[in-house]
């Protein structure tokens, strides 16, 4: 929090811009951060949460059109990975809605998600809609939350630290363990295809 309210006072009502920039790439953390710095009068709410909400959705939306401008060229070299990418792509088309609805809110995967839904036939203006309705919830959970219940962040603050060491241990146990069932899937689809081949 003291960072935040250094940026505060280095650049006043160029803190809003701040957000909206930080917000377009991730900032959970900060956005609460700055809810609670909020909530004790140093900054207006009412422009917070717009600047995080705008933020949000802009930095969606060009990762959403990076994936859609530039997929197709990623995917040419995963050629070989086509059926399964096109499957993977299906089911999120699918639960698009849910999806768009959800993803930011799992942490970690926000920025990639984007990418992904432009790799998929998802047309810009639904996902334009979708991301601007969940973007909306996204930032009045964060700003709501630090703006209501700021004491009780500044209180666990001192122990930000030792949470998200083991936030970050966690994302990356389960992040090994699905690449280690990925490396076994692919390993039995080799050797069936071998034992078939020599039927």
């Amino acid at each position: 929090m003291h960072q935040i309210i250094e940026l505060i006072k280095q650049h006043g009502n160029l803190f809003y811009l701040i957000t909206f920039v930080w917000t377009a790439l991730e900032g959970e953390t900060f956005v609460l951060l700055a809810g609670l710095v909020a909530q004790r009068g140093l900054l207006n709410v009412w422009l917070l949460f717009p600047a995080a909400w705008l933020g949000s959705m802009f930095g969606d939306q060009v990762f959403f059109y990076l994936g859609r401008r530039f997929g197709p060229y990623l995917l040419k070299f995963l050629s070989r990975f086509q059926p399964k990418i096109d499957k993977a792509l299906g089911g999120l088309e699918k639960y698009a809605v849910i999806f768009i609805l959800s993803y930011r809110f799992m942490y970690g995967i926000r920025n990639i998600s984007g990418f992904a839904v432009g790799l998929s036939h998802i047309a810009w203006k639904k996902f334009t809609f979708w991301n601007a309705i969940a973007s909306f919830i996204w930032a009045s959970v964060f700003v709501g939350f630090g703006y209501f219940f700021g004491d009780a962040i500044g209180n666990l603050h001192q122990k930000q630290t030792i949470v998200e060491d083991s936030v970050h241990q966690l994302t990356l146990g389960v992040l090994g363990l699905f690449a280690l069932i990925f490396v076994v899937k692919i390993a039995l689809l080799h050797w069936q295809s071998r034992i078939k081949r020599k039927s």
